[in-house]
């Protein structure tokens, strides 16, 4: 990734950022020239030292805040915190899966705060950043289970089809002003967490890695291969660049094919 002269000096907040797929559109950003802000719920030592060596790499100025975004309050401090948002990136989320009977009050309160609600309380506090800065990006972290559904994730589509609606009232209300708001809709994407789950669903199902793959994990995922984190960065920095300035209001899949069945 090399950096982009118009996006230099620009803020980058991504929240849910320490981790797989934040990160992966953190790193393409830093590597853009992008000031960036990582975040997540933790605080750690692990968390700043993460911050640090991503911009010893890129030569780039990384922060890390801590915020809790199944907290509102929480959510509009991030963005306070930070000092400047020119490019909103809502990736933070959290998954449950159950049958709707059995799906459990909490679980559902939880997955919709720091799934949805977080993203409408970042972007109100981010936009008033953006218009007096004469410029920005809202990019919506949303699934593929924002444009279709699977049985027994109730809460995680709603939440996503919330996402996506909610991208579309952004765009409408910022229309006219240089700010563009659109919603990334991954498939099965390899991160750690889906790296670290291969080997019980191969021994869940007696296969071997491909087959668990291929078969089992990506049995809706035509192209049989996993997107990518670094895909996914590619993308979101496509839509901060002039080149994307009249796309807004859209859903962008990189599903390997789910969502054309």
């Amino acid at each position: 990734m090399t950096a982009d002269p118009a996006l230099k000096g620009k803020t980058a907040i991504v929240t849910g950022s320490n981790s797989g797929i934040g990160l992966g559109i953190a790193r393409s950003f830093a590597a853009a020239g992008l000031d960036v802000v990582l975040n997540s719920f933790t605080d750690s030592e692990e968390d700043h030292a993460l911050a640090a060596r991503l911009a010893e790499e890129t030569g780039t100025t990384v922060r890390y805040i801590q915020a809790d975004l199944s907290d509102g309050a929480q959510a509009r401090k991030l963005i306070e915190s930070a000092g400047a948002c020119d490019v909103l990136v809502n990736n933070a989320g959290i998954q449950h899966v159950a049958a709707i009977d059995e799906f459990p009050a909490a679980k559902w309160d939880a997955i919709i705060a720091i799934n949805l609600s977080s993203a409408f309380h970042t972007t109100a506090a981010a936009l008033p950043m953006m218009r007096a800065a004469g410029w920005g990006r809202v990019i919506n972290i949303a699934s593929a289970h924002g444009l279709t559904a699977s049985p027994y994730k109730s809460a995680y589509v709603a939440a996503k089809h919330g996402i996506v609606g909610m991208t579309k009232v952004v765009a409408l209300e910022t229309a006219q002003e240089p700010i563009t708001a659109n919603a990334i809709c991954p498939g099965y994407v390899m991160t750690p967490l889906v790296e670290a789950q291969i080997p019980d669903t191969m021994q869940k199902y007696g296969v071997d890695r491909e087959t668990a793959i291929r078969e089992v994990m990506l049995t809706r995922q035509p192209s049989k291969e996993f997107a990518t984190t670094d895909q996914l960065g590619g993308t979101a920095l496509f839509l901060c660049s002039e080149h994307a300035a009249q796309i807004t209001g859209t859903t962008i899949s990189v599903d390997g094919g789910w969502t054309a069945l």
